[in-house]
């Protein structure tokens, strides 16, 4: 008899039954839409930060570098003149650690051996240039235009050099290099990209002559799978091609580490420590226990990190954080209680249906659950068509992939957070990637989408229900009179 009744009466009033799932749909509609908005946004943020530390990093120990203009910061070049004044080629390279001061390498361990670190790895970020030309009776030397932050990506300075009495005609090839612990390849700047030729480092090549290079770099200097590149006289073998997935790839060539210390000449040292937190939710006290047990370090997390990346990107995400999930519950509200006014207002006109029923023997918790049963039915429909509605928004921006703009290091992070998230010593400040949105809908939405229809189903029925209790059959003799 439920059910028939039930069938029957929404067959019925349609109209009215549609006017009341159309509000808690546009409700629903406007919650899936900033919840997948919301989430498109994370993964953006998400993929900014992974473009400057690589993925699974939850942390970086770097130790702050050298002040600016001190003579360890300012590389220097000598060559000897031909007496004849002819003039002959000549060429020297220079590699320096870049970014931050080095930490010995037992760090690496005591990082590791931390309460809640999962797995800690170390990376040496080098500086190559080299200075080839002819120079003729006199000497060539290395200004003070040198120093850390050569390389691509970003503004940086270019190196100056003179020629004290003589000429030279010589052109200056600066790049980056970056050591990285080949045992453990799922930790570290390089998983930032992607190797779309040829291979990755095999984990016995711990010291082997081999490198894999950024892709922007090998086309520029026209490399391959199977070139050699030369590093100060050392040849490397290239074995692989890295795509970066987002931004800047972290280093123009990558080596091993104990290729680059002895590069570098800095037995046993790096620049950087990686860290894995055994728990997302432990990543402040394993910060704080770091600090504590390795003194002099900065410890830099990704929430840190965040802090500085400003532009769109972040004027957005902050928008539908903030102005989005206040607006989703203010118009799922409204929704609620204008679904339940609604109900309220058809059962009045109701009432010498009701009545008539109390009349004839229904007793009043049967006439409440049959408005209640109603109610939730015009949820459930106004559900359905939230979701769909919801679903179609969130195709359509996913669709467009508006682009969005983080400016990298906008923030005040201080000097521990120049050159990203303890990243190989890139000038962070100043560098924008564009990030295209999307909108994903996670199964977790659409849940939370189907309670809310039950929900304002619920609440509409609450209204009806207490309307329809306190109906008597005398008010459906009134109403006939």
């Amino acid at each position: 008899m439920f059910f028939t009744y039930l069938r029957r009466e929404l067959r019925r009033r349609r109209k009215a039954a549609l006017v009341v799932a159309s509000g808690l749909a546009l409700g629903i509609a406007l919650v899936i839409v900033v919840s997948s908005v919301s989430a498109g946004m994370g993964r953006a943020q998400d993929r900014v930060l992974e473009s400057l530390y690589g993925l699974g990093t939850d942390m970086t120990v770097t130790k702050a570098a050298a002040p600016a203009g001190s003579d360890a910061q300012r590389p220097r070049f000598r060559f000897d003149a031909q007496d004849d004044g002819s003039g002959g080629e000549q060429s020297s390279d220079r590699v320096m650690v870049r970014g931050f001061q080095t930490l010995a390498g037992s760090t690496v361990g005591k990082v590791d051996a931390q309460s809640g670190v999962a797995d800690a790895v170390g990376g040496l970020s080098l500086e190559v240039v080299k200075v080839s030309g002819a120079f003729t009776r006199g000497r060539f030397e290395q200004g003070e235009g040198g120093g850390q932050g050569f390389g691509r990506g970003g503004a940086q300075p270019s190196p100056q050099g003179r020629v004290e009495g003589g000429g030279a005609d010589f052109d200056v090839n600066n790049y980056s290099v970056y050591g990285t612990d080949v045992t453990k390849p799922a930790l570290g700047p390089l998983t930032s990209s992607k190797i779309t030729s040829g291979r990755s480092f095999a984990r016995n090549e711990t010291d082997a002559k081999v490198a894999v290079a950024d892709a922007a770099y090998a086309k520029e200097k026209k490399l391959k799978t199977g070139s050699t590149v030369t590093v100060k006289g050392t040849g490397f073998k290239v074995v692989g091609i890295a795509t970066a997935d987002s931004g800047d790839a972290a280093a123009d060539l990558y080596v091993p580490l104990k290729q680059a210390q002895t590069l570098a000449g800095v037995k046993d040292k790096v620049t950087t420590v990686y860290v894995k937190a055994t728990d997302s939710q432990r990543i402040g006290s394993v910060k704080s226990e770091i600090q504590k047990d390795v003194p002099g370090t900065t410890v830099t997390t990704s929430a840190d990190l965040a802090d500085t990346v400003s532009g769109s990107l972040s004027t957005a995400s902050s928008l539908a954080a903030s102005v989005g999930k206040w607006l989703s519950i203010v118009v799922l509200a409204a929704a609620f209680l204008v679904a339940g006014l609604l109900t309220s207002s058809a059962v009045s006109r109701r009432v010498r249906e009701f009545g008539t029923l109390k009349a004839l023997g229904w007793k009043s918790g049967r006439v409440t659950r049959q408005v209640v049963g109603e109610a939730v039915v015009n949820g459930l429909v106004g559900g359905a068509l939230g979701i769909a509605l919801g679903l179609a928004g969130a195709y359509a921006v996913t669709a467009a992939s508006p682009t969005l703009q983080a400016q990298l290091g906008g923030g005040g992070g201080g000097e521990g957070l120049r050159g990203g998230f303890g990243g190989p010593g890139r000038e962070a400040a100043g560098r924008t990637l564009d990030v295209a949105l999307t909108a994903p809908v996670s199964p977790t939405t659409i849940a939370l989408a189907v309670a809310l229809a039950v929900t304002g189903g619920l609440i509409a029925g609450a209204f009806g229900g207490w309307r329809a209790s306190r109906l008597r059959p005398a008010d459906a003799l009134r109403r006939v009179g």
